[in-house]
């Protein structure tokens, strides 16, 4: 039996969940960032399992001393142990401050276990005390807390450590038992046996920690999504009352404009006339919005769906949206898009619709630009404009809901839906600042999320 077999009770691997569910941080960690949180409790555990070691030390060396009747040189290994409870005592001090814990920190934790450890093998017995393999659960631990560069040196640390254990070390004292005496060759198979393990440890630890963060980050990006559309459905809730309620001024107000338009006071002045044609016009327009909102809402795309051609719909949609905007300066390229049936709907044409508002909002004098090609069977329509460009903090929450810079309540949302759509659709929404000036928005879609399904089902024929 060796004196050391409680040696790597304070350092066992410790996964993610079990450092969440470690007891709270002190009353002075309250309102730090998650990763100040998170290495003051990896802290803490690694104090905890080590006062656990102590406790496991001090029972291991006086059970073989006065147990088992093997003599241990006991001033050395219980000034070992005393040393390293001078070292929790203070690491305990450490986690009273409000600094964070760094990687290095936890890197020289570990390293005073490696070195307490080594020094009681040295000890009791070297290679020769079977134990010497519980320089793994340290590689483990170390998988499980650092970052790869601290992993690896770990290995090579304890590699070492094994390798100095097999030259220098006290044999142990066995009674009615020769001394224990190991073979050039079986201590060189110890070796590789080890560095085969720990690299292995450090390999299939590391990999599994990865899977899990990213299926941790799905899920986190699981919970945004439904919280957004969750939020999409309270607006479109809303829309669609709102819409109701509007119905009705909207229709007297044109019954007393088509009054006006026939009265021999408006008739008779030209400009008065005008007016209330443009009034009339505008009316109008708000009559359609209305509609589509009451026409869009509870509507899941492909009922009751409208089919066109990619070249018309894009066309008609850059028609209607120039000549009901303020623009004074707007460029259209379409160059290289195959003439496709799709199928049109409302939220793919506001969707587009958002984002040209957007920039003539954010340069209403500025030329703007509307690019639209196709590459890889992905339809990119790219929209730049010649004002400020994006703020960095902006480009940051870009297509989050009530993130705007325009200053006006409930500003950001037309983005917000414009990314919610692209994202059913299969495609992204992104925005960056140009380096001649500007910002330009870029919208991808798949073409197979807008080809009708006549024209999907057709596609391996076509192939064929």
């Amino acid at each position: 039996m060796s004196t050391v077999c409680a040696g790597m009770l304070e350092t066992p691997p410790v996964s993610t969940a079990e450092f969440e569910a470690s007891e709270a941080p002190p009353l002075n960690e309250v309102g730090q960032a998650p990763e100040r949180l998170a290495g003051r409790k990896n802290l803490l555990q690694l104090i905890q399992l080590r006062w656990v070691a102590v406790a496991g030390q001090l029972a291991t060396i006086l059970g073989v001393q006065f147990g088992l009747g093997i003599r241990l040189p006991l001033v050395e290994m219980l000034t070992l142990l005393a040393a390293l409870v001078l070292f929790n005592v203070l690491s305990w001090l450490r986690t009273r401050l409000r600094s964070s814990v760094s990687d290095g920190e936890l890197f020289a934790a570990l390293l005073v276990d490696v070195g307490v450890l080594s020094g009681q093998l040295f000890y009791a017995g070297g290679v020769t005390n079977p134990f010497v393999y519980l320089y793994l659960l340290q590689v483990a631990v170390g998988s499980v807390l650092l970052r790869p560069r601290y992993i690896w040196a770990m290995v090579g640390l304890t590699s070492l450590c094994f390798v100095v254990l097999t030259q220098w070390h006290r044999p142990l004292s066995l009674p009615d038992l020769p001394s224990p005496t190991l073979s050039t060759h079986y201590v060189g198979g110890l070796l590789v046996c080890f560095i085969l393990n720990a690299t292995l440890l450090v390999i299939f630890i590391g990999r599994i920690g990865r899977n899990l963060r990213q299926r941790d980050a799905r899920l986190a990006d699981l919970r945004q999504r439904a919280a957004e559309e969750e939020h999409i459905v309270r607006m479109g809730l809303l829309a669609s009352g709102a819409a109701h309620e509007l119905g009705t001024p909207l229709a007297t107000l044109s019954v007393i404009l088509g009054d006006w338009s026939r009265m021999a006071p408006f008739a008779a002045e030209p400009e008065l006339r005008e007016e209330i044609e443009e009034m009339q016009s505008q009316l109008q327009r708000c009559k359609s919005i209305v509609s589509g909102i009451l026409q869009s809402a509870g509507e899941a795309r492909g009922e009751a769906p409208v089919e066109t051609m990619l070249h018309d719909f894009l066309d008609e949609l850059v028609a209607q949206w120039r000549s009901t905007r303020p623009v004074q300066e707007f460029h259209y390229e379409r160059e290289g898009v195959p003439d496709l049936p799709i199928i049109s709907d409302s939220a793919l044409k506001q969707m587009i619709g958002n984002v040209l508002d957007n920039a003539v909002e954010a340069a209403p004098q500025a030329p703007l630009t509307l690019r639209v090609a196709c590459e890889d069977d992905t339809l990119i329509l790219r929209v730049q404009d010649q004002g400020p460009g994006f703020d960095p903090a902006m480009l940051a929450r870009f297509g989050k809901p009530y993130q705007s810079s325009k200053g006006k309540p409930g500003g950001g949302l037309g983005l917000f839906l414009s990314v919610n759509v692209a994202r059913t659709l299969g495609g992204r929404i992104a925005a960056h600042n140009r380096p001649e000036g500007g910002a330009e928005v870029v919208i991808t879609l798949p073409l197979a999320a807008l080809e009708s399904p006549q024209e999907a089902s057709d596609v391996p024929a076509r192939a064929g």
